[in-house]
């Protein structure tokens, strides 16, 4: 049976989600999780809410939403820590450095892979598993089909997000809010931008980023079939009322069949999204029809939010399945014996029956009176009695008797599992090279290549994977040359229905020479190796922390691109026991979209003629193609560091890199002379990124 999962954001939260039928609540402890779920519960608070779940059998996980500094992760042990001892059941971690943190603090909770992770194929789930993961949270933008194939093949539980707002970005892979204000939306703290008006020249189109919230709730037997472990209603930033209406019918659909009706999405519609819900990426109907505004719930209806409360605030759903055995014999006293789910048992003694002179008691009416379970939250599973004839008790002492029973099974579902607990060590200082970095670039399409830039020698030219043309001179000279490593740069997304060809493109760039590729997701780790590929981390792994380079290590990289979100004093803090790299200069890419932007837009593939967007400030916003019809949305203006490289070089870095975008090939040259102390370029309007100014 599908696990119906719901993100509480406060202690109402809990209960509306608990009494709708919630088999698990996803909540925040620390300063380390969405920061709307994170002021929504104060320590007792928390520890009531996990005791509050545990009496009646759901689970609850710690969501940790947000990236880590090396200054900030201990703090995140002693968080995580506490929560074990509170009696959390599980913790959902956002990546590999985190994950070794968490490992270390409390080595037996169960780890689960949150969304950030972006992990949208089969080998990014076998790798989650390699890792220690026990359930994977899949990628928003996967169809049913996609889903199946995962779900056949993993190791591990597949969690699915089923309702709920929705970015146009792969999730962990959303830079534009830390870009253009500095609250990271890999921090918890994103100010959706992607919610606002663009336009493009020659089309007009209304918040051409902005999604439809999700809703597969006709969905739900389906996943059920193709073997999804748990489904995710998000609420976590709503009104508990919206919680409790929202996981109400997705529970009715998992755990009793029921078929989604009109009436129920009509309520959904209703009352938060006016626009209607999209199921776009499920069924492979990317267009424009997924576009529209999230919006705020109707305040309006004040009966349907007043009931709901109501309910769930008075009301107790009997789900804790319970077992009776009864003896009821001459001349003793009454015995009722009572085991949970839990194997928990209570025994309680009532009265000596007395003769009966008019109605003597039966099996059945003693079944019948232990069926009673109303208020509670147990359910009764079966009654097995054996009742002497010819005698009766009052109906009273059932009610006591009962009452008695119910006591004592909760007072024993009330202690938290012993878990053991371990110590967080953070990693002695490794400070890293102390000799200047390598230059290293990175083109975007094959005829940014040229022999000037061959002639610079820088240390690596990272090409992407399906721009290698293998019948480019400059390619072949480049390769010929023992000064210059060439490497392929794999696409960010790659689903296990597009392997084959991204395969066959990678055994024809090692038949060529080729053996080092860059990748920014961890399921492309597997796939690089399996021909053969020496592997470098790319910026889509978002190492933020010492942990995550460790994590990073022992998976057997050669080298990790550092977070461009970090500062550099942050840099120099990180303990380097590999090869870091770090972008200085370049359009930083701020999405990387499933939906095709342009064509949402054009109604047409026309990537090579599209400008891109344009703010309310005129500030333009290339967009750029991807492989597999997606885009990437790229920074109006270039992280531009040529002048800061003492300070760059200082930070113990093996390499920086020049990330060249939208760059002609001469443009490219002169750049590299600049960073190279041989020439005068500086773009015009440029940034530092988030290197002096952080991200919150």
């Amino acid at each position: 049976m599908l696990e119906v999962q719901s993100p509480a954001g406060s202690p109402e939260g809990v209960i509306a989600a608990v009494q709708n039928g919630a088999d698990a609540v996803c909540l925040g402890f620390c300063d380390f999780s969405t920061h709307d779920i994170a002021n929504g519960f104060t320590h007792d608070e928390f520890g009531r809410a996990l005791e509050y779940c545990r009496i009646r059998g759901v689970k609850a996980y710690l969501s940790i939403d947000t990236l880590a500094t090396d200054k900030e992760l201990p703090k995140l042990a002693e968080n995580v820590t506490e929560a074990c001892r509170l009696g959390i059941d599980a913790i959902v971690v956002p990546e590999p450095g985190i994950m070794m943190a968490v490992r270390q603090a409390v080595p037996e909770v169960p780890l689960h892979a949150g969304d950030k992770m972006c992990i949208h194929n089969l080998e990014g789930v076998k790798m989650a598993a390699a890792m220690g993961m026990v359930r994977v949270r899949l990628a928003k933008e996967l169809s049913r089909k996609k889903i199946y194939y995962i779900c056949k093949n993993s190791p591990i539980e597949i969690e699915v997000f089923v309702q709920g707002p929705q970015c146009i970005c792969y999730s962990g892979l959303c830079y534009m809010s830390s870009s253009l204000g500095r609250r990271s939306d890999n921090r918890g703290m994103c100010t959706m931008p992607c919610r606002l008006n663009y336009r493009s020249s020659g089309h007009l189109i209304e918040k051409p980023l902005s999604l439809k919230d999700s809703c597969l709730a006709r969905y739900i037997a389906d996943l059920d079939a193709i073997g999804v472990t748990g489904v995710r209603v998000e609420s976590a930033m709503k009104r508990p009322e919206y919680s409790a209406i929202a996981t109400g019918i997705y529970s009715k659909a998992a755990h009793r069949g029921k078929i989604t009706t009109y009436e129920d999405l009509r309520m959904l519609q209703k009352l938060f999204s006016h626009q209607g819900f999209t199921d776009g990426y499920y069924t492979e109907r990317h267009g424009p029809e997924m576009l529209g505004v999230g919006e705020d719930e109707d305040k309006t209806d004040s009966v349907i939010f007043s009931t709901a409360r109501r309910n769930y605030l008075n009301g107790e759903l009997q789900r804790v399945p319970v077992r009776f055995v009864g003896a009821v014999r001459e001349g003793k006293r009454v015995k009722l014996t009572a085991m949970d789910d839990n194997k928990n048992s209570a025994v309680v003694y009532g009265p000596v029956p007395l003769p009966a002179f008019h109605t003597e008691l039966t099996v059945a009416t003693m079944q019948t009176q232990l069926h009673k379970t109303v208020g509670t939250p147990f359910l009764c599973a079966g009654v097995k009695c054996t009742v002497e004839p010819g005698l009766t008790i009052p109906t009273s002492a059932f009610s006591d008797m009962r009452r008695n029973l119910f006591a004592d099974l909760l007072e024993q579902r009330k202690p938290v599992r012993f878990r053991q607990e371990g110590e967080f060590l953070q990693k002695e200082q490794a400070p890293g090279h102390e000799e200047p970095p390598i230059l290293t670039v990175s083109v975007m399409r094959s005829d940014q290549l040229s022999r000037e830039m061959e002639d610079l020698q820088p240390g690596i030219v990272y090409i992407p994977l399906m721009e290698l043309d293998f019948e480019s001179q400059a390619l072949h000279s480049l390769l010929d040359n023992e000064a210059v490593t060439v490497a392929a740069i794999l696409p960010s997304v790659i689903h296990d229905n597009e392997r084959r060809k991204a395969s066959d493109v990678l055994g024809k760039a090692l038949e060529l020479g080729i053996t080092d590729v860059l990748v920014g997701n961890i399921g492309h780790i597997l796939f690089a190796r399996s021909h053969g590929m020496s592997v470098r981390g790319d910026y889509g792994l978002n190492v933020f922390n010492s942990e995550s380079l460790h994590a990073l290590s022992n998976l057997g990289l050669k080298s990790a691109t550092l977070s461009f979100e970090l500062r550099l004093a942050e840099i120099r803090e990180i303990s380097k026991r590999m090869d870091t790299e770090l972008i200085v200069y370049g359009r930083m890419p701020l999405m990387i979209t499933e939906s095709c932007i342009v064509r949402n837009i054009t109604g047409a593939c026309t990537c090579n003629n599209f400008t891109g967007l344009v703010d309310k400030n005129s500030a333009v916003y290339p967009v750029v193609p991807e492989y597999g019809c997606r885009n990437i949305l790229l920074n109006s203006r270039k992280i531009f560091m040529a002048d800061k490289r003492r300070a760059t070089a200082s930070v113990g870095l093996w390499a920086e890199r020049l990330c060249f975008t939208t760059e002609n090939a001469l443009e490219c040259v002169a750049i590299m002379k600049r960073y190279m102390g041989t020439g005068d370029y500086a773009p015009p309007g440029y940034t530092r990124g988030s290197y002096y100014r952080g991200v919150e």
